[in-house]
């Protein structure tokens, strides 16, 4: 059995968002911090997400094979990089949060400021990829996971990028019975207004008239 006390995560760490970690958070405490956060991953309280990235272990967790879900492993990588508010779930994540998409997917898609590659994660068959958007400017919400908070684009917004990108991701028939499933949920006033000032207008016109 794993427990705590076989290796305790300084509280200096524990306030990093959403509570996953990089070595270079840890470069304060530890004079060599990759292997002290791999002790302390083979101890059960941190848990290896991908390379260079750890999770927090739940107090209730660590005497168990914990896995965070997909979506709030992805978003804790992008908030470890760039902050918990400059980062979101969007499109088919969004739509998982949403419980649009019942099934469990392989691939997480997160909103951020900065570009970067497609990660694959370590503790799973399963990739993250990163789309360069403002989050500033998408219409978002805070929503609770198992690492914290993070932001999640609202069903009106989410309901727009799938539409517009369905192939995002490489599931399009999962988007498109998500956009589907999302569309009776949706604010009409509320989309239109996305729409005009995301200039997707005519795109909403088309869905609306099929749907």
């Amino acid at each position: 059995m794993r427990t705590r006390a076989a290796g305790k995560v300084p509280a200096a760490l524990l306030r990093r968002p959403m509570r996953v970690i990089r070595p270079q958070d840890a470069a304060d405490l530890y004079a060599f911090p990759r292997p002290e956060l791999a002790r302390l991953a083979k101890a059960g309280t941190l848990h290896r997400l991908a390379g260079g990235y750890y999770a927090v272990v739940p107090d209730d967790q660590t005497d168990r094979d914990w896995l965070p879900e997909l979506e709030a492993a992805a978003l804790g990588i992008a908030a470890a990089d760039q902050g918990a508010d400059g980062v979101a779930l969007m499109g088919l994540s969004a739509a998982r949060v949403h419980g649009a998409i019942p099934r469990a997917l392989g691939v997480a898609v997160v909103a951020a400021a900065g570009h970067r590659r497609t990660l694959r994660l370590t503790d799973r068959d399963a990739t993250v990829v990163f789309v360069r958007r403002d989050v500033g400017r998408l219409d978002c919400e805070q929503r609770p996971n198992e690492l914290g908070r993070g932001l999640v684009t609202t069903v009106e917004q989410t309901l727009l990028d799938l539409a517009a990108r369905p192939s995002l991701g490489g599931l399009t028939d999962e988007a498109e019975a998500a956009v589907r499933a999302l569309i009776p949920r949706a604010d009409r006033e509320t989309l239109r207004e996305l729409a005009i000032a995301q200039r997707r207008r005519a795109m909403l016109d088309r869905l609306l008239a099929g749907a």
